[in-house]
């Protein structure tokens, strides 16, 4: 199988959003892009699965991880060449290495070793106080808070910088921008 490919570097932050389904990672992705005049990367794994889901009706299995992690950085490294001093990541490897133990209790150990050598400038931890939006491929609204929980002990245990973000709409956006300054000093 294909390899992750190395991570590049960027003159700038990278920064991911991370956290349970339906936080509004992709939308304050977007806010931060426009904001800072600059590109995000998509979340891979939400066009792979959607499409998978709509040809098969199957969700991801253990086989798609890997694929995902190497579409995840692809999108990264090709973001890099785009990016204006910020670069905003909609998940990564390690969001994907906690999905893996949460859905298989396994994960590849590449996709393991990958989320802890990769390097961004910080994480934001998005809080599950926004509220459930449905779809094809989110299944955990029950788990909201023990799923949070996960992501932030991954973190910790992966020696990740990292900030909780709270906070609705116009809020939310705020505070992130307040975090991502405390790093740009």
């Amino acid at each position: 199988m294909e390899k992750i490919p190395q991570q590049r570097a960027l003159n700038g932050l990278k920064i991911v959003l991370f956290g349970p389904e339906s936080t509004g990672k992709s939308t304050l992705a977007q806010q931060l892009a426009t904001h800072f005049n600059t590109v995000k990367v998509d979340e891979y794994a939400r066009d792979y699965l959607q499409d998978k889901f709509d040809a098969t009706g199957k969700v991801c299995e253990y086989h798609d991880l890997m694929s995902i992690a190497i579409g995840q950085r692809i999108a990264e490294n090709e973001a890099v060449e785009k990016a204006n001093k910020h670069l905003f990541c909609d998940t990564d490897a390690l969001e994907t290495f906690i999905y893996s133990i949460v859905y298989f209790n396994k994960a590849p150990l590449e996709l393991e070793e990958e989320a802890r050598q990769s390097k961004y400038d910080l994480y934001l931890l998005l809080h599950v106080d926004t509220p459930w939006t449905p779809d094809d491929l989110r299944d955990k609204p029950e788990d909201r808070n023990e799923m949070f929980q996960m992501f932030e002990k991954g973190l910790k245990e992966f020696n990740k910088p990292y900030t909780i973000i709270s906070g609705l709409g116009e809020k939310r956006f705020e505070n992130a921008l307040k975090a991502i300054q405390k790093i740009s000093n």
